[in-house]
């Protein structure tokens, strides 16, 4: 299928709204699945550490909230620049934590961990986060917010390492906690690469104008 064919397909309304659907679910389902370390957080740890817990369904708020946008752009600089800022955010770090998690998931495979189906369903679910963010990267608008995205995803990952509250891993992987807390960082950084890779080339200042969004 020719590329302005796909791209008429991905920017079509009942698409990006299926899409919105579907990451809404997998977003709450994503809070769910950290109910237990979101109460040892709770339990263990000072309140303002739980925002850094769940760093999957936060990356896939930040697209389902990306995609709405999508279809009811703001107006004026102020919310243009919040919508940006989301955008840089939704891409990095959904590209960021799809891979993380099958990483994860395949590592602790390789040290001996049983993958279930569950996990083979978190396989596919995270694939679908990196591929979905980096196929809508080319219809937002971040570029400007982009190194801010960086930042803030950066500052994420030394929170979590430092203060211990990074996604629990299977317990196989428990003495290379060291080992993925660099790989974590150096994911971030390339994330952020291909973000700015897959991203508009050019930056647009009308956002419906530039989205072409099909009614």
């Amino acid at each position: 299928m020719p590329v302005n064919m796909l791209d008429k397909l991905f920017k079509h309304r009942g698409i990006i709204w299926l899409l919105f659907i579907v990451n809404v679910l997998g977003t709450i389902y994503g809070y769910i699945w950290y109910g237990n370390q979101l109460e040892y957080t709770a339990q263990n740890y000072p309140a303002w550490l739980l925002p850094f817990v769940p760093d999957s369904p936060t990356a896939s708020l930040f697209f389902t909230i990306a995609l709405l946008l999508l279809l009811y752009p703001p107006k004026g600089l102020k919310g243009t620049l919040v919508r940006e800022l989301i955008e840089a955010l939704a891409v990095v770090t959904s590209v960021k934590y799809g891979i993380w998690a099958v990483g994860v998931i395949f590592a602790g495979g390789y040290q001996g961990d049983t993958i279930s189906w569950k996990d083979w369903m978190l396989v596919v679910s995270h694939t679908g986060m990196a591929v979905e963010a980096l196929i809508y990267a080319r219809f937002f608008s971040f570029r400007r917010m982009l190194p801010v995205a960086l930042l803030w995803t950066l500052a994420n990952d030394m929170v979590d390492y430092s203060a211990g509250v990074y996604p629990w891993l299977p317990s196989v992987l428990d003495d290379d906690v060291t080992q993925v807390q660099y790989l974590t960082i150096l994911l971030t950084l390339l994330s952020a690469a291909a973000a700015w890779i897959a991203g508009p080339k050019t930056r647009r200042y009308d956002p419906l104008q530039r989205t072409g969004i099909r009614r």
